[in-house]
């Protein structure tokens, strides 16, 4: 008995439907993403990156494969944030501070003195601040996993101890390429200027700049107490760190997936700020056995000093984004 032609045309469309079906089925579930990093591998965001890419690589079956390339392999903050935006980078760890090219508000997070402690940046974040500053990087592109942590920026230079706001007067120092990293030290009369951070050891080490401000960990890391004398502990800012994903390659991952993959983003951020946490006082004595000069300094002075910036930013950061961040701040 034979078929009838509309009969055949239907088994055909709907053959031609599976195999669609079963197309974009495996293209969900066989994603390779790489994500890159600045830091160097024996830094907590490599650890906590290789471990997450490990869980999330078990927990999906191998349908969703995480690289991590760090120390700058995929480029500088900037490079992946715009490869992110236009699909031709997947992934970062990328401190907070770095994404104010492409929305200024995200520099609320690293305004000078705002978190007295890094839980209750923590609380903000994990709540609606984060939920907010999020919303503003997915219409760029970026969608947001999890906020892990930078730390509280710290002071190192080769001229002289900095204890006092005027101890910086006349100090090159190399700051992150931000409007308000820069206003920030401009108040307090050093020279700042901009630099990709895998060019800063070299330009330390050359004399370019005398001084550079980091976290603990970062100064650790990236061998630093090898070019500078010394550490302040002035705390200025403190700084996240997110986890991102560009929302193109995002898309190539099915629902049940990405699910997967954000709870490992938050456990493994929760890890990675328990890492930095734990740290802190043996870096401080590390550093001091690689023969840096460590001094306390002057808050309250550096507080007072940099009070006009938070005035100078409140068109940019808007009365909403302020409201929220002031009630994690009482």
């Amino acid at each position: 008995m034979s078929v009838p032609a509309f009969s055949r045309r239907i088994a055909a469309g709907l053959l031609a439907g599976m195999i669609g079906l079963s197309s974009a089925t495996s293209v969900l579930a066989d994603t390779t993403i790489r994500l890159g990093h600045v830091l160097a591998d024996s830094h907590s965001w490599h650890k906590a990156a290789t471990s997450f890419a490990k869980e999330v690589a078990e927990k999906t079956d191998g349908r969703v494969k995480i690289e991590i390339y760090p120390s700058g392999q995929l480029g500088t903050e900037k490079e992946v944030i715009e490869g992110m935006q236009i699909g031709t980078m997947d992934a970062g760890v990328i401190g907070s501070g770095s994404f104010q090219f492409v929305e200024p508000k995200l520099g609320i997070i690293e305004m000078p003195y705002a978190w007295t402690s890094r839980e209750q940046a923590f609380a903000a974040l994990d709540g609606k601040l984060g939920e907010q500053l999020a919303g503003l990087l997915k219409p760029k592109g970026i969608e947001v996993l999890a906020w892990w942590e930078n730390g509280f920026r710290n002071i190192t230079n080769n001229v002289r101890p900095v204890e006092k706001p005027e101890d910086l007067k006349g100090l090159k120092i190399r700051v992150t390429p931000d409007k308000v990293r820069l206003a920030t030290f401009e108040a307090l009369g050093a020279q700042p200027a901009p630099l990709a951070f895998g060019e800063l050891y070299s330009a330390l080490q050359q004399g370019v700049f005398d001084a550079q401000e980091n976290p603990l960990s970062i100064i650790e890391s990236s061998s630093f107490y090898e070019v500078q004398k010394y550490l302040s502990m002035t705390g200025h800012i403190w700084g996240a760190a997110c986890l991102t994903v560009s929302t193109i390659a995002w898309s190539q991952v099915s629902p049940e997936d990405q699910a997967i993959v954000r709870e490992a983003a938050v456990r493994w951020g929760n890890e990675q700020r328990k890492m930095v946490a734990e740290s802190e006082l043996e870096l401080l004595e590390k550093l001091k056995a690689k023969g840096m000069q460590v001094n306390e300094v002057d808050k309250a002075a550096f507080v007072k000093a940099l009070e006009p910036i938070w005035e100078s930013q409140k068109e940019t950061f808007g009365a909403d984004l302020l409201a929220t961040m002031d009630t994690y701040r009482k």
